[in-house]
């Protein structure tokens, strides 16, 4: 179903000529963001994350 959302959403992006844009999720929200926005900072996943994957995967 997400990749399904962020396909449209891109395909959408494409059609209006949003060039320099990336589609993302920010909450439920499917979003178009600037790449300079996009690439600007590392961004990474907290460790927490890894620890409940680790919890579910091993």
């Amino acid at each position: 179903m997400l990749a399904t959302r962020l396909g449209l959403n891109a395909a959408d992006a494409l059609v209006d000529g949003a060039w320099g844009q990336m589609v993302a999720m920010r909450g439920t929200d499917i979003v178009r963001v600037p790449f300079a926005e996009a690439l600007g900072e590392l961004n990474t996943v907290p460790l927490a994350r890894y620890e409940e994957a680790a919890a579910l995967f091993g």
